[in-house]
């Protein structure tokens, strides 16, 4: 039976998943992707290279994370947090971010190493999510 989530739960999907489908508009046309991400005190972590879902999100900062938390076909939860894309410029604020996401994730390779061999490669991007609404719903 479904059931809505409350907000704490809708938190606690969203802080227990690690892989949740990016959401934004480009170009006046939906656009989904898989990130990996962390979650923080009403904020979403991640980091990009230079793209579509940057340049999107830089054009329409609205954007949202969608995540699963699936037992079977008939136990699941999915949650959704809505907000405001912003990039992290502050130097240290950036680099606690990108360590933050590399100790959560050990096995990514950071994106700068894929591109280590091309004499001046692009800067890694990482931004937040500032979270202004949560939901979600279970079925159990």
């Amino acid at each position: 039976m479904n059931r809505t989530l409350s907000d704490r739960e809708a938190w606690d999907v969203l802080g227990q998943g690690k892989l949740g489908h990016l959401g934004c508009v480009d170009r006046d046309q939906p656009y989904v992707v898989p990130i990996n991400y962390l979650v923080d005190e009403g904020f979403i972590y991640s980091h990009s290279l230079p793209g579509r879902k940057i340049s999107a999100m830089r054009a329409h900062p609205r954007a949202c994370l969608q995540v699963n938390s699936i037992q079977d076909d008939f136990h699941w939860r999915s949650a959704i947090a809505l907000g405001l894309y912003e990039e992290i410029t502050d130097p240290a604020e950036r680099n606690s971010v990108l360590r933050q996401l590399l100790e959560r994730f050990p096995k990514l390779t950071p994106v700068e190493s894929e591109l280590a061999r091309d004499a001046e490669p692009p800067p890694v991007i990482a931004f937040r999510l500032r979270v202004d609404r949560v939901s979600g719903v279970a079925e159990e």
